[in-house]
């Protein structure tokens, strides 16, 4: 059967944001389906968004890449259970999908995914990867290694802001823990919503960027 009302409960409980707080289930899966902010939309940002990421984008510190001694995935505890039976990778593949239909251990056994890094579209979910939109690596190379373990883990799971969309697995592979200056995303059309949302994680969470990575988001957002 779909559990829709299981994995919305457990993107409630994830988010925490007041804009939810003391909503039913039912009044949470009619936000999330609003179409006018929501993250995992393929279409480009509007001018204003663009505009912002500019002003955000001038207020992170500028700085080389830290070391990655002390490093592991495992520093970032993800896919993290945040309801019974479903964990944060499960509920970005419900979010994210159409039509998906779960288990009774909230695994998605149908549906259709279209991947906003490439165009593509999926109905396997094997076919498919979570990707952080900065990677855990990347985040400890710009400031999460000072971080508390608290966190990190808040960092890893993160539904509330742009930072976990489902993808192509072969392109998530591909980007690995590269920044923009590094790697794009193969279509173009998403370049600049992808600038806007790596600016939007990176400011929330104060992480550095290089002086490359800037000049990058810079010429993207100018294209914008």
């Amino acid at each position: 059967m779909r559990h829709v009302k299981a994995w919305v409960t457990a993107l409630a409980a994830v988010l925490g944001v007041s804009a939810l707080s003391g909503c039913s289930v039912e009044d949470v899966e009619a936000f999330l389906s609003s179409p006018s902010d929501s993250p995992s939309a393929a279409e480009g940002p509007a001018a204003e968004s663009s505009a912002a990421a500019r002003e955000r984008l001038d207020e992170l510190p500028v700085s080389p890449a830290g070391p990655m001694d002390g490093y592991s995935r495992d520093r970032f505890p993800h896919w993290i259970t945040i309801s019974p039976g479903c964990n944060t990778r499960e509920a970005v593949l419900s979010r994210d999908g159409e039509n998906v239909e779960t288990d009774d251990e909230c695994r998605a056994v149908s549906g259709s995914w279209l991947s906003p890094y490439d165009g593509q579209t999926w109905t396997d979910a094997a076919d498919l990867d979570i990707d952080h939109m900065v990677p855990l690596a990347e985040a400890w190379r710009s400031g999460a290694a000072d971080w508390s373990d608290d966190r990190r883990e808040e960092f890893a799971n993160d539904m509330e802001r742009a930072q976990l969309f489902a993808v192509t697995n072969s392109v998530n592979r591909s980007k690995g823990d590269q920044a923009p200056d590094q790697w794009m995303p193969p279509l173009e059309d998403y370049w600049c919503t992808y600038s806007v949302h790596w600016i939007e994680v990176k400011h929330h969470y104060e992480l550095s960027v290089t002086e490359e990575e800037k000049a990058t988001l810079q010429e993207t957002l100018d294209g914008c």
